[in-house]
């Protein structure tokens, strides 16, 4: 049985889609894996704190030994103290995480499989848009999905989509290049133009699948 994902905005019918790609069978660890591996890259990795060594205070001894009837104290850089400096606290630091390029592929179409399967995907026509028009973006997403928020998934020359789809609340607007794994298995909702839908399928490695 062939796969397809239904037309919405307008145009009818369905297209086509490649069971090597979107018939892969969902893999939890692996889509986990990727899924942290890019949250984990888009982390800038830039807290900082200072050490009792980094602090700007006097490293002399607080008062004596003995003889103050106080508690016995050293530098006021110790952690304990109010502006001293931080015990344990984060240094900059890389949270990459290695997953390997096949490890990636699979882990896209386990997820673009999973939205074809579960009735999620559908395609739109970005030729019918022949100026920004918000309310005809809106009209296309009504009464698919169950409403929840919508990954639209655009490709070159369909600027006229983009601005109409950008101003939904419940939408998000990205090139076909920059889809991850993680804005995939995030949306309730994936919608992909004709030209964006071959271009996940390039990503995805139809050849290797097939294989």
């Amino acid at each position: 049985m062939a796969i397809q994902a239904p037309y919405i905005g307008g145009k009818s019918g369905k297209v086509d889609l490649d069971e090597a790609v979107f018939g892969e069978s969902f893999h939890e660890p692996l889509v986990h894996r990727c899924v942290r591996a890019e949250l984990n890259a888009r982390r800038q990795g830039s807290a900082s704190t200072r050490t009792r060594g980094e602090v700007a205070m006097t490293g002399a001894k607080a008062w004596r030994q003995k003889g103050t009837g106080r508690a016995r104290a050293g530098a006021l850089s110790s952690p304990q103290r109010t502006g001293g400096g931080v015990a344990f606290g984060p240094k900059p630091r890389s949270y990459t995480v290695k997953v390997n390029r096949k490890e990636r592929k699979r882990a896209l179409r386990a997820v673009l499989s999973l939205h074809a399967d579960r009735g999620s995907l559908a395609a739109v026509d970005t030729g019918s848009f022949d100026s920004p028009a918000t309310k005809v973006a809106a009209k296309a997403l009504d009464g698919f999905g169950d409403g929840g928020r919508a990954l639209i998934v655009l490709a070159d020359g369909e600027e006229n989509a983009v601005l109409s789809f950008r101003n939904l609340g419940n939408a998000t607007v990205l090139h076909a290049s920059a889809v991850g794994v993680a804005d995939v298995i995030g949306a309730a909702r994936l919608v992909a133009s004709p030209d964006a839908l071959d271009h996940l399928t390039r990503v995805a490695g139809a050849e290797e699948a097939s294989k």
